[in-house]
């Protein structure tokens, strides 16, 4: 071997998860890494590649020694009151610790003394040999399949016949190359060589016998007809999927789907996109079924128009290549026509009960232990909405929210969505508008459960957005007022989601309603069921809010400064922060910020409620006279500015009260010994503060 190197290591396995195989291949790179570098045997410039296939794990590491570098380390032996005796010979107990060490006395003259604690000690210099390439990749192998983050582990027999082991999946080859020599490992009762399989079907060679570690992509490909890499066989299907759709022309587009197309590059080998085809009668079939049994199902990427209609063609991501690929073709067009048979089907028996007519049933399904059935819980959610309809527009609205409610969770009765618990509510959406119930009560009944996700559409209609806010709040307060918190990491179910979703809803669609008096109306349809109090689900939303602000760009600073006055209505937030952000940027406002955090530090100390009041006939000096007079002048158009909204402004009017409010803390003793100036003089600051922090808390921006 020589010095330095590069290093290639792969396991070869039987085939893997393929939801699980990206994370796998990233972590056993990163990990075989990182023991090398610990180890010395890599530097913190190596560069790591990691490979994985259906059949393998892999990483190329560059720039790998041999062997690691000697290295000095001193090592506690004992005090020198147990080491040496008197005459400063050595003891026993120092001599039995030396020759355990590989030492004997004579290294008892080199031994250095330094204060350790409380009593003096004695150490010993010595240089540690590096680790050999074998040794440490051995250690870094065994760490690095310790902690992969493996889904489900196997236990399987190994050849002897009576070991055993436990993996992801089999194990059935191991490479080590530290360029072109093999670096003795074993693991998983495998030892260690050059040798490694191709494609199942399409290898030229097998074995795949490797030559060096830098050629192991190079002669995976065309030997072995493997595309090793996850990254490059992700971007090959890209490829691909892409030049299917334009020869099929029309405009069609293949679906877009990362996760999709994740666990298809998980999937393959060797990729090669066809396209299939069905008969155009199941396009009657609601689409998103459609495309879901063929997602989740087959594995396919369906074709859509250009407006976003599905086609009756579909691309396939096959694993072989042969020349005459219409044998592949037609498998899977007879494959994929039961599914679709199946979901139209369904749908047709669907159709045969009105959405109305299920209601009764959910009485039937158990929702949660403590809070009773579906039938009960859509009871609550009706209730909540058409309490928040009034609020928004009145009867009208109240009632038409009402009615969707009531249908929302209708269609998890249907066959279609007990086949695909994913489809819940946009079938309930086609099975109402079959029912001639108008668009938006059936838009509203699709739309109750966004947002779904991050980045997820809002509601399309007032109806919807009012039937998504009650549906989660019920969520929301049910969970909260039986004991069901989330948890660290765990929140089994999705409360973090729901509140995220609450903000959006609030604050996206500015609705006109106060945080607490909602939750305070959403608790009322629980009558009896709430053991807990649900008090702590306001500091809950509010503590979402605010990592949430902080993901899209705003401080620290700035979004503390705002929530600390807790607002009520959340659509009033980004304006405040605006606010507080163009307030920040003025010359005067770290002056008023810290002048602000003194008057509540000074307010705080008080001895009694401080009631924000002024006797004019007590101001005795120029400087608290000039802050009243100036707040007085100010206040009007600062609180009229707060009225209509226009934060902004209200802020920056305050700028005008940093003269006198310097000139007030440089000239006047708050804490006079007289009583009544003194209380004045609070009075006078709790009017400052009052004015100051109508808008945000500005002691939040103080330095």
């Amino acid at each position: 071997m020589t010095d330095t190197n590069n290093l290639l290591v792969e396991l070869f396995v039987e085939e893997l998860p393929p939801k699980a195989l990206k994370k796998l291949g990233e972590a056993f790179a990163g990990a075989l890494a990182d023991g090398l570098k610990a180890q010395g045997l890599a530097g913190s410039d190596s560069t790591v590649t990691p490979y994985a296939s259906p059949r393998r794990l892999a990483a190329h590491i560059t720039a790998v020694l041999a062997r690691a570098a000697d290295k000095p380390v001193q090592q506690k032996l004992m005090p020198v009151a147990v080491a040496l005796d008197a005459q400063g010979a050595p003891t026993p107990a120092l001599l039995k610790k030396l020759a355990a060490l590989g030492a004997d006395a004579s290294v008892v003259p080199s031994l250095k003394r330094a204060v350790d604690g409380k009593a003096e000690a004695l150490f010993l210099d010595s240089v540690q040999k590096g680790a050999s390439l074998a040794e440490g990749l051995q250690k870094a192998l065994e760490d690095a399949l310790a902690r992969l983050p493996i889904p489900k582990v196997m236990t399987y027999q190994l050849g002897d016949g009576w070991s055993s082991v436990n993996f992801v999946r089999p194990a059935h080859g191991l490479v080590a190359l530290h360029g072109a020599d093999v670096v003795p490992v074993s693991v998983l009762g495998l030892q260690s060589g050059r040798n490694t399989e191709g494609h199942r079907f399409e290898a030229s060679v097998s074995p795949v016998v490797l030559e060096h570690a830098d050629r192991y992509a190079a002669q995976l490909e065309t030997g072995g007809a493997v595309i090793a890499s996850f990254a490059a066989r992700r971007g090959e299907i890209e490829r691909q999927l892409a030049a299917a759709a334009e020869a099929v022309g029309g405009g069609v587009r293949p679906i877009d789907d990362d996760a999709l197309l994740d666990e298809v590059t998980a999937l393959v080998e060797r990729p090669n996109v066809l396209v299939g085809q069905f008969e155009r009668e199941f396009l009657d079939v609601p689409q998103e079924c459609l495309i879901l049994t063929m997602k989740a199902n087959q594995k396919y990427f369906p074709l859509l128009d250009a407006a976003g209609k599905l086609t009756h063609r579909f691309l396939l991501v096959s694993n072989i290549r042969p020349d005459d690929p219409s044998a592949v073709v037609g498998g899977n067009e007879r494959v994929v026509r039961p599914r679709l048979a199946d979901a139209k089907f369904f749908y047709d028996q669907d159709r045969k009960k009105t959405l109305v007519s299920r209601i009764p049933g959910l009485a039937k399904v158990v929702y949660h232990g403590k809070l009773g059935t579906q039938g009960e819980r859509v009871d609550r959610v009706s209730a909540i909405a058409r309490a928040i309809g009034e609020r928004l527009g009145g009867e009208v609205l109240a009632t038409r929210a009402e009615q969707a409610a009531m249908l929302s969770k209708a269609d998890l009765l249907t066959d279609m969505v007990g086949e695909f618990p994913e489809l819940q509510g946009i079938m309930g959406g086609y099975y109402a508008r079959h029912d001639g119930l108008d668009d938006e009560v059936a838009a509203a009944i699709e739309d109750h459960y966004k947002p779904r996700f991050a980045g997820d559409e809002l509601p399309r209609h007032q109806i919807g957005v009012v039937v998504a806010l009650a549906d989660k709040l019920e969520t929301l307060v049910g969970l909260f007022g039986i004991g069901q918190l989330p948890s660290g990491d765990k929140d089994p179910f999705a409360l973090r989601r729901h509140a995220l979703g609450v903000i959006r809803l609030l604050s996206e669609k500015q609705l006109p309603l106060a945080l607490d008096a909602l939750l305070t109306l959403a608790v009322q349809p629980f009558g009896d069921k709430l053991t807990h109090p649900v008090a702590p689900l306001s500091d809950f939303i509010y503590e979402r809010l605010s990592g949430s602000l902080r993901e899209q760009g705003y401080t620290a600073q700035e979004v503390d400064a705002v929530l600390a006055l807790r607002p009520p209505h959340l659509a009033d937030v980004p304006k405040r922060l605006q606010a507080v952000r163009a307030f920040a940027s003025l010359p005067e406002a770290a002056s008023l910020a810290a002048a602000n955090k003194r008057v509540g530090n000074i307010l705080k100390k008080a001895d009694a409620v401080v009631v924000p009041q002024v006797d004019t006939s007590l101001l005795r000096e120029a400087a608290e006279g000039a802050l009243h007079e100036a707040l007085q002048g100010v206040r009007p158009a600062a609180d009229a500015a707060f009225e209509r909204g226009d934060y902004a402004t209200s802020l920056q009017t305050l700028a005008a009260l940093k003269t006198p409010v310097d000139a007030f803390f440089d000239d006047v003793m708050v804490n006079a010994e007289d009583a009544a100036l003194r209380a004045n003089r609070l009075g006078l600051l709790a009017l400052l503060h009052v004015a100051m922090n109508r808008v945000a808390d500005l002691s939040k921006l103080a330095v």
